[in-house]
């Protein structure tokens, strides 16, 4: 009797000191639950959100993002934060379509791990306009698409009639004005619809459009640098070997420790920060290696850039059609 009631007992008080253990873990659960939600986002990020931005996955850039907003409340400043946490990003061109909203292609609308120019660009900027990936991606769309419709035939193919112009609110064409009345600049012509159904099959009715663009001569663009901005959109303006002149490469604007602007954009074989001396510099000998060997090729003429505007109020999308 005496045994059977001792037995009671400690089942009891094995019982209760389990209960007691559960309680306690569930109450430290919360309570560490409930301060990691009041932690600020200033607080230094986790070994997982401090690696490149491309070895990132969307669910840790998306922390990232929080957390950088929270760090750096300029926008200048974040821009620059971000593109450098790309830096060695490997680069590929074409890499983006409208996949699986359209099938023309399988080209996702995305890409982390790799990037191009432009979209090495365009995901900065959407990146440093953004506190999540949500919004991060919805943004995205909004910078790539005219008037944010996602469609290969709204997409924005065409740096200075296509790019510029739908992300006005984002940037402002001040070639014109750091070049001077005297500024060189060029005709542009261009026919979307025959781009569409040769590069994409894609019908689409749009008239031909011509433009007249200015640009700073490479000249003088080393002496004029000084007037850009950390963040400023830079557009690469070249001949190419068929005679057309055209943007043909983009970048960003970020300041040198020194306060000396710096180039950093997405290029064979890897996203790099250089001056944009160094850049015409590789530019002309590229040239001179294509003449040596009779090779056709691009001609650095000089570059148009772009201000990030002040005031940025990002527009709304316009209703996304239903297909037909």
């Amino acid at each position: 009797m005496l045994e059977s009631g001792r037995g009671n007992v400690e089942f009891s008080l094995k019982k209760s000191m389990r209960f007691a253990r559960s309680f306690i873990a569930i109450v430290s659960a919360a309570c560490m639950s409930a301060a990691l939600a009041s932690t600020s986002t200033t607080e230094p990020i986790d070994a997982q959100t401090a690696k490149p931005l491309y070895q990132m996955q969307p669910v840790e850039v998306g922390r990232y993002l929080a957390w950088e907003h929270g760090h750096e409340p300029d926008l200048r400043k974040r821009i620059a934060a971000i593109a450098r946490k790309n830096i060695g990003q490997p680069y590929r061109l074409n890499l983006l379509g409208e996949f699986p909203y359209q099938v023309h292609d399988e080209l996702p609308m995305f890409s982390l791990d790799h990037s191009d120019c432009t979209v090495f660009v365009e995901h900065t900027y959407a990146m440093a306009l953004s506190k999540s990936w949500d919004e991060f991606f919805w943004m995205l769309q909004r910078i790539r698409y005219r008037d944010g419709i996602i469609g290969v035939a709204t997409r924005n193919h065409y740096t200075e009639l296509d790019w510029n112009l739908a992300n006005s609110w984002l940037v402002t064409d001040v070639s014109a004005q750091l070049a001077g009345a005297d500024g060189p600049g060029y005709t542009m012509t261009v026919d979307r619809a025959a781009f569409l159904k040769t590069r994409h099959h894609t019908e689409a009715d749009i008239p031909v459009e011509t433009s007249r663009q200015a640009y700073v001569p490479k000249a003088r663009a080393v002496a004029l640098a000084g007037q850009l901005r950390e963040g400023d959109y830079v557009n690469v303006v070249s001949l190419l070997a068929d005679g057309k002149t055209m943007v043909t490469h983009v970048g960003l604007v970020v300041l040198g420790p020194d306060g000396e602007r710096h180039f950093l954009h997405s290029s064979d074989p890897a996203v790099r920060e250089e001056t944009f001396a160094s850049f015409i510099a590789r530019a002309e000998a590229r040239e001179e290696r294509n003449r040596q060997t009779g090779k056709k090729g691009a001609t650095l003429l000089g570059f148009k850039f772009l201000r990030l505007n002040d005031d940025i109020v990002v527009p709304p999308m316009a209703p996304q059609p239903r297909p037909s």
